[in-house]
């Protein structure tokens, strides 16, 4: 894997102004379909579940509808169960696993949860396979009140309501090589600062939330994910992307503090998964399988410890 020490946008020690954004997003390429990967698979999904608009995205000349799937029979009684994927558009198997959750698993949940799901909640990322959205801006480090990111003040406002309802909560996401290659020597170039390499775990792993990390929920989910994929081991330094690991697969972060989609609610078992799409020993079918398979073992363990 190819590192390098300088982006070819702005002033090595400088932040990015507005100049250097608009080059930077300039330099963005459609490279997929959010109407024909995403849309059409949550359209088929309208049989079987309420779904709804909850927002656009406006990033002139492109606009983006987004979309919630929800359980038809909607009860209060009952607790809800948050599925979100695609926070960031680039991690392709965070919005294909929770698709293939809505299309395979989900029935089988009926009448013991309200599901909720947001499969693709950055589709202007999506589309251009990539970490930020259009303002250069990173939707996970930006999930609070007056969110300057379209996208998570859409979540923020969409979740509101649902204060002290949700019980569980899984985001999807990826680890990929292009993270050390392209994203966080651009993340160094905007906020001004030097790049300094670091690693990328080859393997599954979860973010739990030091807040409250829940360690035997951790447990569940990295063992069912260990029946379909790999677990990323940790660096000799016992971390993984530098954190320590604080059980096999499993490391945390303050997740509200830093603005991240895993903070947004106060779910009591709340979890982010990373799958390695680049891993020589994982194929892309994996890949939206250890996603599924996560998001089962959250809703099971949730279940069964209510």
């Amino acid at each position: 894997m190819t590192t390098r020490s300088f982006y070819p946008i702005g002033t090595p020690g400088t932040p990015w102004g507005p100049q250097e954004v608009a080059e930077w997003r300039s330099r963005q390429v459609r490279r997929r379909s959010y109407a024909v990967d995403v849309l059409e698979r949550i359209g088929a999904l309208r049989a079987r579940f309420d779904v709804a608009e909850y927002g656009q995205l406006d990033y002139a000349p492109d606009s983006y509808p987004l979309f919630l799937v929800r359980s038809r029979e909607w009860r209060d009684e009952l607790p809800v169960a948050l599925v979100t994927g695609g926070v960031h558009g680039y991690e392709t198997s965070g919005v294909h696993g929770a698709l293939q959750f809505l299309e395979r698993d989900a029935a089988r949940y009926a009448g013991r949860f309200n599901l909720l799901a947001v499969p693709c909640v950055s589709p202007w990322g999506y589309e251009r396979i990539h970490r930020w959205n259009a303002d250069a801006l990173d939707p996970n480090r930006n999930f609070r009140e007056d969110s300057p990111a379209q996208e998570s003040a859409a979540l923020w406002q969409l979740l509101a309501p649902l204060h002290g309802r949700v019980r569980v909560h899984i985001d999807l996401h990826e680890t990929t090589d292009s993270d050390e290659s392209e994203f966080r020597p651009a993340l160094a170039a905007r906020d001004g600062k030097p790049f300094e390499p670091g690693t990328i775990p080859d393997g599954f792993y979860l973010c739990a939330d030091s807040a409250r990390p829940e360690p035997a929920f951790q447990q569940a989910v990295i063992d069912a994910v260990a029946r379909v994929t790999h677990i990323a081991p940790a660096d000799p330094d016992g971390t993984i992307i530098g954190s320590p690991v604080v059980a096999h697969g499993v490391i945390e972060y303050a997740c509200r503090e830093l603005g991240l989609c895993a903070g947004i609610t106060d779910a009591h078992y709340r979890t982010t998964t990373e799958v390695y799409p680049d891993s020589p020993h994982a194929t892309p079918a994996q890949c939206n399988d250890a996603q599924a398979a996560a998001v089962r073992a959250a809703l099971d363990y949730a279940l069964a410890h209510a």
